[in-house]
């Protein structure tokens, strides 16, 4: 099951790079010192990002998974 395992390797990956991004721009907006409604409106953009890439990350764990189980 070697054509699911590093296929879903590479999704976890991505979805861990996706998630240290969102780590990355959340610091950065913490440390610019905007107004709280500012702060709070651009947080509130990223969680979307943030969900998208535990998803994706999520998805490849569970290919990674499923082609240990089955192979």
């Amino acid at each position: 099951m070697d054509w699911l395992i590093w296929p879903g390797t590479m999704v976890a990956v991505i979805g861990v790079f996706g998630l240290t991004y969102c780590i990355r721009a959340a610091f950065k907006i913490r440390a610019e010192k905007l107004d709280e409604t500012q702060t709070k409106n651009r947080l509130q953009q990223l969680v979307a990002l943030n969900m998208g890439a535990l998803a994706v990350s999520t998805i490849g764990l569970m290919m990674v998974v499923i082609g240990i189980l089955l192979g």
